[in-house]
C-alpha cells in the first residue's frame, strides 16, 4: 500500500497517500513510517497538501502530513556547518523554513490528542532548530507518555542525546542500552545500540574505514543487542525491522562479521535507510557496496 501511495504521490496524486494515512489511524508504528515515507516524496511540492486541506480543515492526517513534508523541505535547506559563516542567508532561510512545520504539527496533536507522531516529529523540529535541553525533554515526555515504545520517537531521542548534537556519549548509550532491554517482543529498539556507536563514533570524526569503527567493546555491546532482537511478533515483521536490519547489518559489515552481516542485510529485501549508511557517505551507493562485497 505505502509503495503504491509513494509511486502515485511521485505522480502528483495525493488521493491513495491520504488514504494509507488515515488507514493508520490507531497504530503508531506504521503511521509513523508512512508519513516519513511520503514527506520525502512530497519534498518541495508541500503546497500541494495545503490544497487539500483547504476542503479537510479537521483531517489530523493531512495536518500531520504537511507539518512533516514541511521539515523535510527545511533539513534540504540546512546549511554545512563547515561552511554555516557564509551561509548566513541559507542559515535564516532553513531556520524559517523549519519554523513553518510547527502550526501544522500542532494542529494534528490538537485534533488527534492520542497520536504520539505529531509529537516525533516535533522532536525533530527541536533537534533541527537546536532548542534547550528543557524544550527537547518536554516533547519527548509529550511522545513517549502516548506511546512509550515508539520506534521513530526514540531514535529521535538517541539522536537529541547523541554527543553531535550537544549530548554525551554515556547518556546516549545509557539509552539505547535502557530502550533495548525492555523492549517489547519483537521490537527493534535493540537497534538503537549500534545506532548510538555510530553516533559516537561520527562525531569524533574518526576517520572512515572499515577496520576502523568499532572497538572490541562495541563490537561485544552490538552482538548482545542483536541476540535480543527476535524479530517474530503477533501480527507480522515491525514496520521498523528493514530499517533495524540496515543497522545491524552495517555494523557487522563494518566490523567484518560477514555471516551475521549477510543474514541482516538479507532481510532487507533490497530497501536502504538513510541512517547509519550516511555516516560512510551516500546512503544508497553505501547499502549497495556493502552488498555487493558481502556476495548479496
Amino acid at each position: 500500500m505505502l509503495d503504491e501511495a509513494v509511486e502515485a504521490a511521485s505522480r502528483g496524486d495525493l488521493r491513495p497517500a491520504a488514504a494509507v494515512l488515515a488507514d493508520s489511524r490507531g497504530d503508531p508504528e506504521t503511521r509513523s513510517l508512512r508519513v516519513e515515507a511520503l514527506s520525502r516524496t512530497v519534498a518541495g511540492a508541500s503546497r500541494s497538501i495545503e490544497a487539500m486541506l483547504a476542503y479537510d480543515q479537521g483531517n489530523p492526517d493531512l495536518w500531520l502530513w504537511l507539518g512533516r513534508a514541511r521539515l523535510e523541505e527545511a533539513w534540504d535547506l540546512r546549511p554545512d556547518v563547515r561552511a554555516r559563516a557564509v551561509q548566513a542567508d541559507r542559515q535564516h532561510a532553513y531556520r524559517s523554513a523549519m519554523e513553518q512545520a510547527r502550526q501544522p504539527l500542532l494542529t494534528a496533536a490538537g485534533i488527534a490528542r492520542s497520536d504520539p507522531v505529531p509529537w516525533e516529529c516535533l522532536m525533530w523540529l527541536a533537534i533541527g532548530l537546536d532548542r534547550p535541553r528543557t524544550d527537547k525533554d518536554a516533547v519527548w515526555y509529550e511522545c513517549s507518555r502516548r506511546w512509550p515504545t515508539l520506534y521513530s520517537g526514540a531514535m529521535a531521542r538517541l539522536i537529541t542525546l547523541s554527543p553531535g548534537w550537544g549530548g554525551t556519549a554515556g547518556e546516549m548509550l545509557g539509552f539505547a542500552r535502557s530502550a533495548a532491554a525492555h523492549a517489547p517482543e519483537g521490537s527493534p529498539l535493540p537497534a538503537l545500540v549500534p545506532l548510538a556507536h555510530f553516533e559516537i563514533v561520527a562525531a569524533a570524526r574518526t576517520p572512515m574505514s572499515r577496520g576502523g569503527w568499532f572497538s572490541f567493546e562495541a563490537q561485544r555491546d552490538i552482538v548482545s543487542a542483536a541476540g535480543h532482537w527476535a524479530e517474530r511478533r503477533l501480527g507480522g515483521a515491525h514496520p521498523r525491522s528493514v530499517e533495524a536490519h540496515n543497522i545491524f547489518g552495517a555494523a557487522f559489515y563494518l566490523s567484518d562479521l560477514r555471516r551475521p552481516a549477510r543474514g541482516h542485510l538479507a532481510r532487507t529485501g533490497g530497501r536502504f535507510s538513510r541512517l547509519p549508511w550516511s555516516h560512510l557517505g551516500d546512503p544508497g551507493q553505501q547499502y549497495r557496496r556493502a552488498c555487493a562485497r558481502l556476495n548479496l
